[in-house]
């Protein structure tokens, strides 16, 4: 596991580095499982270069905050344009104190590509539940680590079925989508 992730992420994103877009079939899924927001709030962890969290606001109508813990992809998220509706914030979720959210709780919290370096899924999956609303959703998109050959150096990148076992366990309702070697997670408390 990572041991800082702000040292980690944050030479990757200053340096140009980018990660793999949302593809046509998430948005599809996204707005099948999450809905219209109205407003409601949504917060996306670990948000990168911002592109879900505008997806959710511009797309499908949250007030959302997207939260990293590298400054370079705050800024990258933010260049475009931010208001009142549509925030980033620099915030490590797994460890900074969450009264710093603009929001007390979420109907909608998302983690996309980000829950397999997580070091403590318990703690953070157990966070995330109590910034949920009742009937909130979190959506979670990872790598599964049994997609990929034996062979292949980056098998180890996914979480494995330990891990989807602790993502998926005391849930209400949990969805699962397969997308080639990702995952989609909808989880209701």
């Amino acid at each position: 596991m990572i041991a800082s992730p702000t040292a980690y992420w944050e030479p990757l994103w200053a340096g140009g580095r980018r990660y793999r877009r949302i593809t046509d079939t998430e948005e599809r899924l996204l707005a099948e499982h999450l809905g219209p927001g109205h407003g409601r709030p949504a917060l996306d962890v670990g948000c990168g270069d911002g592109s879900l969290s505008r997806h959710l606001h511009d797309r499908l109508g949250y007030r959302t905050v997207g939260i990293d813990c590298a400054p370079s992809a705050v800024a990258l998220a933010a260049a475009p344009g931010t208001s009142d509706q549509l925030r980033f914030q620099v915030m490590d979720f797994a460890t900074d104190d969450v009264s710093g959210l603009p929001d007390p709780a979420y109907r909608v919290i998302t983690c996309r590509l980000v829950f397999r370096f997580i070091a403590d899924k318990g703690a953070f999956t157990d966070r995330v539940r109590q910034l949920l609303v009742p009937g909130g959703i979190f959506w979670v998109v990872t790598e599964l680590a049994d997609r990929r050959k034996d062979d292949d150096p980056r098998k180890g990148l996914g979480i494995t079925a330990s891990d989807v076992e602790l993502l998926t366990s005391g849930w209400s309702t949990v969805k699962a989508v397969d997308l080639d070697r990702l995952a989609c997670f909808a989880l209701h408390p």
